[in-house]
């Protein structure tokens, strides 16, 4: 498996990437989140959704578990850490095949569920505010997403 990765400084180079990774992203596109506690997963969900033209605060849907937004497409944030000793299905594949985008914080605790073709970016801390962030793209669209991205990137 192809693996990208970015080096980061602080939390406002971590909005600036989720934000140039949003214009690339298109319906039915699943992106599952890991990374510890605070290691800065909602705040790149935020920088998602500002650049998809979210004009409500996006913050972690810890108590609901799923929160829908409307920007430039719909905007599905999960948040399934609630439910790692849990069994349900709380109709995941209507999100993940629908119109919108879907991000997934704690994703491998849905791991079952979860479409055979995602992206999944990993978050570590690396000092107090700096952060590698791994891009590990499955199946061809991730790819090609993952491939345009670090050019675009890359070459700013």
């Amino acid at each position: 498996m192809e693996k990208y990765t970015i080096n980061v400084n602080n939390q406002e180079e971590t909005t600036f990437m989720a934000k140039k990774l949003s214009l690339l992203l298109q319906p039915g596109d699943v992106i599952a989140l890991e990374g510890d506690l605070g290691a800065g997963k909602t705040s790149f969900t935020k920088g998602l959704a500002e650049g998809m033209g979210v004009k409500e605060t996006v913050n972690s849907p810890t108590f609901t578990i799923i929160k829908e937004y409307k920007g430039r497409l719909p905007f599905y944030h999960m948040d399934v850490y609630r439910l790692m000793d849990s069994d349900e299905d709380l109709g995941f594949d209507e999100y993940f095949h629908g119109e919108g985008v879907t991000v997934i914080e704690w994703a491998h605790i849905i791991e079952d569920y979860l479409p055979d073709e995602l992206l999944t970016i990993e978050i570590y801390r690396t000092g107090e505010t700096s952060r590698e962030i791994v891009f590990r793209p499955v199946g061809r669209r991730y790819n090609q997403l993952c491939k345009e991205f670090f050019h675009e990137y890359t070459s700013n």
